[in-house]
């Protein structure tokens, strides 16, 4: 029974981790980039967008499409970023615990 208690106590404790990590991402910001640069998107680690930058010479009627697919691409970027900051953060919470393969939190 001893186990048993032991065994709660360590849920809970990564319960609250989980939790905790989960509003840490929300603060995360992480920058996708396109174009070399002259578009710039910010999202949180979570991928919400938070901001989109857009050098000035791109502001041209005749690239409109060319200005959508950079703002595509440096979305695509940002959010696969922040795929990966979510990742880090979760092998830190669970390194050593007996969970199965692919088995994913978030």
């Amino acid at each position: 029974m001893r186990d048993m208690m032991g065994l709660m106590k360590q849920a809970q404790a990564m319960q609250q981790k989980l939790q905790d990590a989960q509003a840490e991402l929300e603060t995360i910001e992480v920058e996708g980039t396109a174009g070399g640069g002259v578009v710039l998107v910010k999202v949180s680690g979570k991928g919400a967008l938070k901001a989109i930058s857009i050098d000035p010479s791109l502001l041209n009627a005749d690239e409109k499409e060319i200005l959508e697919d950079l703002i595509v691409a440096a979305m695509n970027d940002a959010r696969t970023k922040a795929d990966r900051v979510t990742q880090d953060r979760m092998a830190d919470l669970t390194k050593g615990l007996p969970l199965p393969p692919g088995l994913k939190l978030f």
